[in-house]
């Protein structure tokens, strides 16, 4: 069998195909980022469900494309611990960026972004990626990401440059008390999606003003920083990826009505695609 992950920092989407191309089971487990997360608890969020222990003895190939996988050394230790587990396997783990490219373009040149708990691109021109810039993470890069727009909103409201009827809803809606927030920020694992989960507030109140000013600035930086530097034709088309651009996909499309690019398509989830991408290249 073959085992297929779509890893982001707050899920991992899993999916199992048998090599006559029919899908075996689905599961989901907690994210499964190697920066932010100890090789102890993601062997154990692996471990978490139940279809994957069931299956281990019988995946022959595991294809990982996770956030957090685009430098060697996470990539290598997320590797030793999926083979420790699915010890049939062979591995082969790639950055989440790539699995968007794959469940996207599939093997037509495109420009390719992910805008969920964090962000990134790529141009690929069909064979191979390209990159402006390696990712840094969420503490000073993943510009219009969940977690980005969590900090943007922790500041406005404790800088009090929240609208007053934004800021009571806001303190409504989460535990804003200084200690518990330092305490998700400082002392417990995965910081990006704990303030990726305040960006839910931006997707619940999209049609208030400040939130639409606010998006759409961020996702204008986003395409003046991580699109248009390319300096590729206008008639590529752009793909992307991830929830934040699916719940706000009328504001990326007239960003690039503006700068004269075309979406071809936004994806809420990649997982769908990447079984076709597979099934096609079993």
């Amino acid at each position: 069998m073959i085992l297929i992950a779509d890893g982001g920092s707050t899920k991992v989407d899993w999916a199992c195909i048998d090599l006559n191309k029919n899908e075996v089971f689905r599961t989901q487990t907690q994210g499964l980022n190697p920066n932010l997360v100890s090789a102890n608890e993601l062997q154990l969020r692996i471990k978490s469900s139940k279809k994957l222990n069931n299956h281990t003895k019988y995946i022959q190939q595991l294809y990982f494309y996770g956030a957090g996988c685009g430098t060697e050394t996470p990539k290598v230790d997320l590797t030793k611990v999926l083979s420790a587990i699915f010890e049939k396997a062979t591995i082969t783990v790639h950055e989440d960026i790539l699995g968007a490219v794959y469940a996207s373009a599939g093997k037509q040149e495109a420009i390719v972004s992910i805008l969920g708990t964090g962000s990134n691109s790529c141009y690929f021109d069909g064979l191979k990626t390209e990159y402006l810039a390696p990712s840094l993470g969420y503490s000073i890069m993943d510009e219009a990401s969940g977690n980005y727009f969590g900090k943007k909103l922790l500041r406005d409201f404790f800088y009090k440059k929240m609208p007053q009827d934004i800021s009571k809803k806001f303190s409504l809606n989460f535990n804003l008390n200084p200690d518990e927030i330092k305490l998700n920020l400082y002392k417990k694992e995965n910081p990006n999606m704990y303030l990726a989960t305040f960006a839910k507030f931006l997707i619940e109140n999209k049609n208030e003003k400040y939130v639409k000013k606010l998006v759409n600035k961020r996702l204008t930086k986003f395409f003046n920083l991580h699109i248009i530097p390319f300096n590729k034709s206008d008639t590529i088309p752009l793909y992307f990826i991830g929830s934040i651009a699916y719940f706000f996909q009328d504001i990326l499309h007239k960003i690039a009505l503006k700068n004269n690019m075309t979406i071809k398509n936004i994806i809420q989830r990649p997982i769908d695609g990447l079984i076709n991408y597979h099934k096609e290249n079993i």
